[in-house]
């Protein structure tokens, strides 16, 4: 049997009533301690209005100022972003809005072949050859006060925004924006890079008393915070809902032709659609090659020019999961030798291994074994990797007690990078292991198999209009989990890739369900006749038909 939450049935109906809404889905929200009608509506209903005033946002006033002089004084201006998605969209929405308002911009992004992860002594070098009076950091800068003091010693004002650890030592920077920092008392913590600079632009805006409406880059916004997997609970959750409503429009040249590149063009893009296809191919090109073409895509002013670049990304993106490949099947053999399985943390290191994937492998093998896990890329003496762990582990606190076998690290609990030389590897992966074997990962409650049941004879299709609505779904706030128990099994395949296609007859509605990676499993539920399963109501578009069908998690015969 299922583990279900149970509750109230009179409950169920009111809130379902009150609200519109299927039994199934009042049955989420009330798992998700929602069964108020007005909290409920509020989550069905996100909205910027709701946003948490930003007044208590330390460093924002100065920051706001600074940028606003420099664009009265038409000032050259260096926008400078780490090479990921939150920093790339970042970058994108500061030029486009200081621009608009007088500044003569310069972007530029970093490049992890050059100088590595943020501003690095490279990366101040190519700052300082735009000659500019002002350089705003996004989405790094936390952790480069020498850089920083060397730019101040060049005639260089810095603002730095980011949301990284937050360093000891005060900044040499005019401002210096981080809801991390001790002293802000900005209410919502978990804004990504993109969405403080968003809030920078809207100051500006209000500084200088123009009229500009700054909702057209929340497609920005909603890009940057998902792929770098922030919380979509608060402001988050209304920057993105509305920001996928932005994308939807198509107005940003770069966008549509993402969008279209990526097979997910259809009516409003949700949360797994920027997770597993746009934000890859954002992230590509500074995997493999230099993140300026992701930019540039972003940038586009012209279909022409936005379609060639996407074209390009799309290249990268390819390119890499070949990489990847390879790479994950090497780390997979090496630990599999028995000394590895007793460790309670992995550290892999390799020469030639590509550093531009180093990060995504490194977060498949703490998914696959459980356990944080390090990988290294080498390049003669010098490796450069990325650390990974399971939900509730700091891989940063980590890397702290190993700093001193370490030539840099910089990051945050759940994803960070490191530079390390070749001979210290091993010594890394004994401290690393100590580290984790003391570090204690913040309790979670037991899941339930499911938050609800299925309510028998609900048409599929309103469901999932219903959870739709749940939208943007991602961490902090993931796809609604259905069970549906003893469905009788209308048809059973296996298909291409080691996939399974199930079709469950339930009291005459049809339900088409495709369970990953249970090929393996036809057979059995084939032979059972009726399974309990538990998956996400998604929707499918073939031969330019829309249906709802469940993405399985777990199929077994009843």
């Amino acid at each position: 049997m299922l583990k279900v939450p149970s509750h109230d049935r009179s409950e169920v109906e009111s809130l379902a009533n009150s609200l519109g809404v299927t039994r199934t889905a009042a049955c989420v929200l009330l798992s998700r301690g929602l069964g108020q009608h007005e909290s409920a509506a509020n989550y069905l209903t996100p909205r910027l209005a709701s946003l948490t005033p930003p007044g208590a946002m330390a460093g924002r006033e100065a920051a706001v100022s600074r940028l606003a002089r420099a664009a009265r004084q038409h000032e050259r201006t260096v926008i400078f972003g780490d090479y990921d998605a939150d920093g790339i969209t970042a970058t994108a929405l500061l030029t486009e809005v200081m621009r608009i308002v007088g500044a003569d911009v310069t972007p530029i992004v970093a490049n992890r072949f050059e100088g590595g992860y943020g501003l690095s002594a490279g990366a101040l070098s190519r700052v300082r050859d735009a000659r500019p009076t002002l350089l705003v950091t996004c989405d790094c800068g936390s952790s480069d006060h020498d850089r920083l003091e060397d730019a101040r010693r060049a005639g260089i004002e810095a603002v730095v925004i980011d949301h990284h650890r937050v360093p000891e030592a005060q900044l040499p920077a005019v401002a210096f924006l981080n809801p991390h920092r001790e002293d802000c008392g900005f209410a919502y913590k978990g804004l990504a890079s993109v969405g403080l600079a968003f809030s920078v632009a809207a100051g500006v805006r209000a500084e200088l008393g123009v009229d500009l409406d700054v909702r057209p880059w929340l497609d920005l916004v909603a890009l940057g915070t998902v792929a770098d997997v922030a919380p979509l609970d608060g402001d988050n959750r209304a920057l993105v809902r509305a920001g996928l409503g932005v994308i939807a429009k198509g107005g940003r040249e770069g966008t549509r032709a993402l969008v279209e590149v990526a097979g997910c063009a259809r009516s409003t893009p949700t949360g797994e659609d920027i997770s597993f296809r746009l934000a890859p191919r954002i992230n590509a090109p500074g995997r493999i090659d230099r993140a300026e073409l992701a930019l540039d895509l972003l940038l586009a002013t012209n279909a022409v020019d936005a379609q060639r670049l996407a074209e390009r990304v799309d290249a990268c993106s390819t390119r890499r999961k070949e990489i990847e490949r390879g790479v994950v099947s090497d780390a997979l053999a090496e630990i599999g030798d028995p000394p590895f399985s007793d460790l309670p943390a992995i550290v892999v290191a390799r020469q030639g291994w590509h550093q531009g994937v180093v990060g995504i492998v490194a977060g498949r093998l703490a998914s696959m074994t459980g356990k944080p896990a390090i990988v290294v890329g080498l390049e003669g003496g010098v490796g450069r990797g990325s650390a990974r762990g399971p939900a509730g582990f700091s891989v940063y606190d980590a890397l702290v007690a190993c700093r001193d076998v370490l030539v840099a690290f910089g990051g945050h609990h759940a994803a960070a990078g490191l530079e390390v030389k070749a001979d210290q590897v091993e010594a890394l992966r004994d401290q690393f292991c100590a580290a984790c074997a003391t570090q204690k990962p913040a309790t979670l409650p037991v899941p339930y198999d499911a938050e609800a049941h299925w309510v028998e004879g609900e048409a599929p299709d309103r469901v999932l209009r219903d959870f739709e609505r749940f939208e943007p779904c991602g961490r902090a706030n993931p796809a609604p989990r259905v069970g549906i128990e003893r469905a009788r099994v209308a048809e059973a395949r296996a298909v291409r890739g080691g996939h399974m296609r199930l079709v469950l007859n339930l009291a005459g509605v049809r339900m088409a369900c495709f369970g990953p990676d249970m090929g393996n499993r036809v057979d059995a539920l084939r032979g059972a006749g009726e399974v309990d399963v538990v998956g996400a109501f998604v929707r499918n578009a073939w031969n330019g038909v829309e249906s709802a069908e469940m993405r399985l998690v777990a199929a077994n015969p009843s």
